[in-house]
């Protein structure tokens, strides 16, 4: 039997957590708990794929836009990749900071929230949620973009492959993080390692080995610039800091890591901040060692892979690498995504469902509401990663700069010892953030960074309009406060009846055994067979006697909730000192499919009373087991 109140009524409780399934064995709770959570190589593994994928587009959104100045400008590429990478320093440190400071997780929520006010802690969130949902929208195409350019026969079904990954990568997260963490070390490693083996090779040429993936492709390269300007550059930096998203999402998930949680998580943050920073410089030495030109329709790490190992099986292996990790991508956003929603549910910006945790530890709903997003995005564009891509980083540079901001008020506030310094680098960081942000803005705007400014405002009024209706909840169900001593009201227990049957016996003696009082409905209707019916229902009820008054509801249109409501209404009106409950006995098949042979009117009936009344609601289940007869 399952109770239900006719008002929402359960909004303010505290979030209930799924307990581990029993075993037998008593294990304490911390070590049940680490069992389902990450050590620091499986953090790497689960949180560091978004970072460790920009990998492949970073460097080559330098080269685009240096490539409009011509040879001249390419000659930049390093000097703005050691800007990037200075700035990675920064974010790394900082980061490292706000775990230690915020080892609840949230990374720049947690720090807005606590020193810069809820509106800016709002747009943190905001921010970090459209840059999490783009990213897997992002990472799944520019996966599948570059399997399709391998093989071209696949390009017209690139929609549907997109979302087998997003359902493959979805399960593999519902089963846990350290699950997902496992399945992804494996081509974490293959990608790390084909990476700098790359530009451990290329270091050793003189020159490129093979140019052929290049052969016969249009160059981009500008003709005629002899000068970079200092727009050029900041265009430049600010495209290449999209190499920089998912290094806050460590900071973001530290609850999913083990004990130590926080300092795994910072084990976790350097080792991400190193091996992406060493990739990114390799990866730009041997673009000016190579002396290399984009050209249209082959990455320039494709390029760069012919040029150091030649176009052998070693080529393929580092494309086969690309082209997996770019689709799992993917994980981060489901690692650090759902916690964050569970924070926000947990200060009431969201549905306290997302705070929810199954038996392995996993944020299912806000898993599973991530790949619904996720799903629609890419369905709408078609699979086509230029589409999403002019929107992404914005958010997160957003991010970074209100994280910035945030840890120099906290040293400001703190005054640690060396808190100078400290602040002077988090302040140094938040203008060069702050200027990205602004920059990337600006120069897509027009190809669809406009959404994301749009975006922002409306999350954050989202935000606000669910943080005051549990406050208007909170405040009718008085949270917080002693309530007054429970007290016995006098019962009334209506039954809604349609015939005889065990059904009907058991409904009426729960119900005599809830209430002072039981009454029997059967809604009646004026046509010549429902008369027949009502009639005979009548008669057998009379033979029966089973104590309780049956009671006819006419009903002129065939009706069947808005009689039994408004005959609960009228009895909450005239018996204003009584507790009213409408117990609807219901039949519940041995097996799921039959569920849909049933006429459904218990929940027709539910749905009318708790629309319509305060009265308590109690659906009885007989459950018809598979050997009854």
């Amino acid at each position: 039997m399952s109770i239900q109140m006719g008002k929402p009524a359960a909004t303010g409780e505290a979030p209930g957590t799924e307990e581990p399934p029993d075993t037998g064995v008593t294990m304490p709770v911390s070590r049940v708990g680490d069992r389902y959570k990450l050590t620091a190589l499986q953090g790497l593994a689960a949180l560091s794929l978004d970072a460790m994928a920009s990998v492949a587009y970073g460097p080559e959104s330098i080269v685009l836009v240096l490539a409009a100045a011509g040879a001249y400008g390419m000659g930049f590429t390093l000097p703005v990749t050691l800007a990037i990478a200075a700035l990675l320093a920064v974010l790394v440190a900082s980061y490292r900071q706000v775990i230690a400071a915020f080892p609840d997780g949230g990374g720049s929520y947690a720090v807005a929230k606590r020193h810069l006010g809820r509106r800016t802690s709002l747009v943190a969130a905001a921010s970090l949620i459209l840059d999490y949902v783009l990213n897997v929208a992002v990472s799944v195409t520019a996966g599948v973009a570059a399997l399709t350019s391998a093989f071209p026969e696949l390009y017209g079904e690139r929609v549907w492959i997109c979302l087998g990954v997003l359902v493959l990568v979805t399960a593999v997260n519902l089963r846990g993080v350290v699950d997902s963490a496992r399945a992804f070390l494996v081509p974490t490693a293959l990608f790390v390692g084909s990476i700098l083996a790359m530009i451990a090779v290329g270091l050793f040429r003189d020159g490129p080995v093979s140019t052929a993936s290049a052969a016969g492709h249009a160059s981009v390269l500008g003709e005629g610039a002899t000068t970079v300007g200092a727009l050029l550059l900041l265009r430049a930096f600010a495209a290449g800091c999209s190499a920089l998203t998912g290094v806050e999402a460590v900071a973001n998930a530290v609850p999913s890591f083990r004990a130590p949680a926080a300092r795994r998580a910072q084990r976790t943050e350097v080792a991400l901040g190193a091996l992406l920073g060493v990739m990114l410089i390799g990866l730009s030495v041997l673009i000016g060692r190579f002396h290399l030109q984009p050209v249209e329709g082959v990455t320039v790490l494709a390029q760069l892979a012919d040029a150091s190992f030649g176009h052998n099986a070693a080529f393929y292996v580092v494309q086969f690498a690309t082209v997996v990790l770019l689709a799992l991508a993917a994980n981060t956003s489901f690692g650090g995504l759902p916690v964050l929603m569970s924070l926000l549910a947990r200060d009431n910006y969201l549905p306290h469902v997302f705070t929810l945790k199954a038996d392995r530890q996993v944020h299912r709903h806000g898993v599973v509401w991530l790949a619904l997003v996720s799903a629609v995005l890419l369905v709408s564009s078609g699979g086509d990663t230029n589409t999403l891509v002019p929107l992404f980083a914005i958010g997160v540079f957003v991010g970074f700069t209100i994280c910035q901001v945030g840890m120099v008020r906290h040293w400001y506030g703190e005054r640690p010892r060396g808190w100078r310094s400290k602040a002077a680098l988090n302040g140094f960081g938040a203008l060069l953030t702050g200027v990205s942000a602004i920059v990337v803005t600006a120069t897509k705007f027009t190809e669809g960074a406009w959404l994301i400014a749009l975006a922002l405002p409306l999350l954050v009024l989202g935000f606000q309009k669910i943080h005051r209706t549990y406050a208007e909840i909170g405040e009718r169900l008085e949270l917080g406060r002693i309530p007054v001593a429970p007290h016995r009201s006098r019962s009334l227990v209506v039954v809604p009846v349609s015939g005889l049957s065990r059904l009907t016996c058991q409904a009426l003696t729960a119900a005599r055994s809830l209430g002072d009082e039981v009454l029997a409905v059967t809604v009646t209707h004026p046509a010549a067979e429902d008369r027949q019916a009502a009639e005979a229902l009548r008669r057998d009820w009379e033979l029966w006697k089973p104590g309780v008054d049956l009671v006819e509801l006419s009903s002129q249109t065939r009706s069947l909730g808005r009689p039994v409501s408004g005959y609960v209404r009228e009895l909450t009106r005239t018996h204003p000192d009584a507790q009213v409950t409408v117990l609807i006995p219901e039949t519940e098949p041995a097996r799921l499919w039959q569920r849909l042979l049933q006429n459904q009117r218990g929940s027709v009936v539910a749905h009318a009373v708790r629309r319509d009344t305060d009265a308590v609601i109690c659906r009885l289940r007989f459950r018809v087991t598979s050997d009854a007869h």
